[in-house]
């Protein structure tokens, strides 16, 4: 599946949020958007589902425009990941995986024994077997997270599209997120797009990036070429050292924030 976005904009009232947007991700590839708060990110996400509607532009998938696909057809194709926070309710986390098989029932459909087992063979995938019956209100962030990786899993979709999915998360879980995101391209050939305050986890997973910049236009192209020191320092207003290393027959780059630009 090939997913692009061509010329996306789209503005609040008069003020204008995301203007020339465009970007294509092909299957088992890795988009890592970065930016500033306030700048769109999630906006972004939303626009190119349909979820709120370009003001210009347009989201392609395999060249066919989205509001040309059937809203059902549409969401066994693309799963989205919003940011995990606290469940209001008790389900326990094999419920709530099954949950995500919602596109493949019925209006009045119940989920099946079928259903199920779609929902453990997601939780193995991501690692979570043990948390079945673990209810959600009990949960960690990162163990609520990982749960709804699980359920967008069940549909089995081709791309994936998660916010901040290792915010608020410890240094550990916030690994744990991103090896299952890195695995799922890997093996399942599931593309992703992530948003991400993070440039080192961009650097570590992404194989393409987006920069949304407030007063300048995106930056799109391999994550290599976009993640470099000059563009953090003009779209951050932070100067950054980006360092580069092996350890342990692995080739690593890590993002130092040296000082705020102007301070």
């Amino acid at each position: 599946m090939i997913f692009q976005v061509k010329n996306g904009g789209f503005s609040y009232d008069s003020r204008r949020v995301l203007d020339n947007i465009s970007f294509e991700l092909s299957d088992g590839e890795i988009l890592c958007v970065l930016g500033s708060n306030g700048v769109g990110k999630t906006t972004l996400l939303k626009c190119m589902m349909g979820l709120q509607k370009w003001h210009h532009g347009e989201t392609l998938i395999d060249g066919k425009n989205i509001t040309q696909i059937p809203q059902k057809e549409f969401w066994k194709k693309i799963a989205y990941v919003p940011q995990a926070k606290n469940s209001a309710f008790s389900f326990s986390a094999l419920d709530m995986v099954t949950m995500g098989r919602s596109a493949h029932l019925g209006t009045f459909s119940q989920p099946t024994k079928d259903d199920e087992k779609k929902a453990l063979e997601a939780m193995e995938v991501c690692g979570i077997s043990w948390l079945k019956d673990k209810l959600c209100t009990q949960m960690s962030g990162g163990e609520l997270q990982m749960v709804l990786i699980a359920r967008a899993l069940t549909v089995n979709p081709q791309m994936l599209v998660l916010d901040e999915p290792e915010s608020n998360l410890d240094f550990k879980n916030q690994l744990v997120i991103l090896n299952i995101i890195e695995k799922l391209a890997r093996e399942k050939n599931i593309s992703a797009i992530v948003n991400t305050h993070f440039p080192a986890h961009a650097m570590k997973i992404g194989t393409k990036a987006l920069i949304l910049n407030k007063n300048a236009p995106p930056i799109f192209g391999k994550t290599s070429e976009v993640i470099n020191e000059e563009n953090m320092k003009k779209t951050f207003s932070v100067q950054v050292h980006i360092n580069e290393f092996d350890f342990d027959e692995h080739h690593y780059k890590s993002v130092t924030p040296l000082y705020v630009v102007g301070a």
